[in-house]
């Protein structure tokens, strides 16, 4: 296993894993699926060394994004001190491999090293099944609730409820 950054190479790719990932989510959460995330956003993530990739046998198995702020989810909880896990799409033929946990070992070492105290997520919907399992791997669920403006995010945040996650280190 090895974990890197993703590279423009890799956008076909990413592209490919989120829409497999959408497709799963119309399955199981037909509420809620991602939308078409844009090229540009995928590409600012690459060039800002955001985007990664966890690699199985030199194929690419499961793919995330981090950022370093977060406040139009976050809102008044936003702070500099955390690191913001994004969109985790796994290759369906690596499915049940726990990568969740692998990214957490990953972000616990990454947060170390950018003197962060924080590794954050969200997640959207109430999917108990998805609370339990980021709980598992070691996630505190905080709360779920509604964003006060939902505006200038991607679709899938608009009117739902939104579930938080942290890990402190």
């Amino acid at each position: 296993m090895k974990i890197t950054n993703s590279t423009e190479q890799d956008i076909i790719e990413i592209f490919q894993l989120y829409k497999l990932a959408t497709d799963f989510q119309k399955v199981k959460f037909p509420e809620n699926q991602w939308p078409i995330f844009s090229e540009n956003l995928i590409k600012t993530e690459i060039l800002e060394n955001r985007q990664f990739k966890l690699l199985l046998n030199k194929k690419v198995a499961c793919i995330w994004a981090i950022t370093y702020s977060d406040p139009l989810i976050w809102e008044d909880k936003d702070n500099d001190a955390s690191i913001y896990i994004h969109r985790i799409a796994t290759n369906p033929d690596f499915r049940g491999k726990n990568f969740v946990k692998m990214i957490v070992e990953w972000a616990i070492n990454f947060a170390k090293i950018q003197n962060k105290q924080f590794i954050r997520m969200d997640t959207c919907g109430k999917n108990e099944k998805l609370i339990n399992h980021y709980s598992k791997c070691g996630f505190k669920f905080l709360e779920m609730k509604k964003l006060k403006d939902s505006s200038k995010l991607p679709s899938h945040y608009h009117n739902v409820d939104v579930c938080f996650f942290e890990i402190r280190l």
